[in-house]
């Protein structure tokens, strides 16, 4: 018997987004015989009933302890167990899952995902804030517990297909692709009148709200250099990102020979979440296949840094270290969050994350702390102080 034929012990957490619920969605396509042990959202307390019902876990945690008393009702005779708060959702993590999808979304994700890693189990990674706040801190935790983290956005996943360990040493450069969002024609003086709605539609992904927009500035991008430096151990300025407005070609991998590795497919999530999920086997689904003649023309451009500085401010929060990364990830939360209220326009989005950074460089944040989390949770609450107040700023000023 194949080991995708066991049941596997699993719990999703952001099970009411769209990572989330693309996961569901694959086990379902693909017949998967799991037990969920636990299953947490944000504040859609309807749809993770819904979920509950469906799959049954042990537990199921809204964050929004609001929402608990909806979660209950709708979840009353069922025999699951309700909990609401942050410490509910860190402890569904640690449900005894031997496999984790950690996908909620922003700094709120960071302490489930740590959780998960303790415990050993295998965490797929679609949460990048864990990595941005505390990657090397998250990595060295899984190691620890004999757990494993797998990539979930689609870019590093294609990296971590192709990357062979046996030749890490010989790789030349990580190649992220973008598609460079909705704004990828604009000029500035376009972008600087764009609205939360036109920020949103993106061309080829459905996306949650903060993810679509940090798309739109490349703000992703920019985040998902850090990730990629973090989890292959890849100085700054080997990890390059190329705009590719298909989605086709996911990343690449080049060799010091010259030869230049990549991992295509159609722009659909549950092709990576599939890949976490069985790796280093490959489950057999109903997938979409990738049909290149009729996909035509794929075309690639150098991202442009004038129009889009959000890349270039996570390429120096990189290099700079430290906290850098952390407190560049709260300015942007704190950022994008003014802009969908429409208090800031577009492109303030980048002028709060770079402004932030200034601020706090030289910002005495109390010695480096043995608990990650600990630290991480007082630099983001630091930064995003410093944030709002770039905020009420321009605010002012407009």
């Amino acid at each position: 018997m194949g080991a995708l034929s066991l049941p596997r012990k699993v719990s999703v957490l952001g099970s009411t987004g769209s990572i989330g619920v693309s996961t569901l969605d694959l086990f379902e396509q693909a017949g998967l015989e799991v037990e969920v042990a636990a299953l947490a959202a944000g504040r859609n307390a309807e749809r993770l009933a819904e979920q509950a019902r469906r799959w049954r876990p042990r537990l199921a945690v809204i964050r929004d302890e609001a929402q608990l008393p909806e979660l209950r009702d709708r979840l009353a005779g069922t025999g699951i167990e309700t909990a609401a708060g942050a410490a509910a959702v860190a402890e569904a993590a640690d449900a005894g899952a031997d496999w984790v999808m950690s996908a909620i979304v922003g700094f709120a994700g960071l302490e489930p995902t740590l959780a998960a890693a303790r415990a050993g189990a295998t965490v797929a990674l679609a949460n990048k804030e864990s990595l941005i706040c505390a990657g090397p801190a998250l990595l060295s935790a899984a190691r620890e517990a004999g757990g494993s983290v797998i990539p979930v956005d689609s870019e590093h996943s294609a990296i971590f297909q192709v990357l062979d360990p046996a030749n890490a040493r010989h790789v030349s450069r990580l190649i992220l692709t973008a598609s460079g969002g909705p704004f990828r024609a604009w000029s500035r003086e376009q972008m600087a009148l764009a609205t939360p709605e036109q920020a949103l539609a993106h061309p080829n992904w459905s996306m949650g709200a903060k993810i679509s927009v940090d798309s739109a500035t490349m703000m992703n991008k920019g985040l998902e250099v850090i990730e990629a430096a973090y989890l292959f151990a890849m100085p700054a300025e080997r990890v390059d990102v190329l705009i590719h407005p298909q989605s086709i070609v996911h990343s690449l991998v080049e060799y010091q020979d010259g030869s230049t590795l990549a991992q295509l497919g159609p722009p659909d999530m549950r092709a990576p979440i599939a890949c976490a999920y069985a790796w280093p086997d490959r489950l057999p689904w109903p997938a979409q296949r990738l049909d290149l003649a009729r996909a035509g023309q794929l075309t690639f451009e150098d991202p442009d840094l004038e129009r889009f500085p959000a890349l270039r401010i996570a390429k120096e929060a990189l290099a700079a270290g430290g906290r850098a990364p952390a407190v560049m990830n709260a300015a942007d939360e704190v950022a994008v969050a003014a802009f969908l209220d429409r208090k800031i326009g577009f492109l303030d989005i980048a002028r709060v994350v770079s402004e932030t950074l200034d601020r706090m460089a030289g910002a005495d944040l109390g010695p480096a702390s043995n608990d990650a989390l600990e630290e991480a949770r007082a630099t983001d609450a630091a930064a995003r102080r410093v944030a709002d107040g770039v905020v009420l700023g321009l605010m002012a000023r407009a």
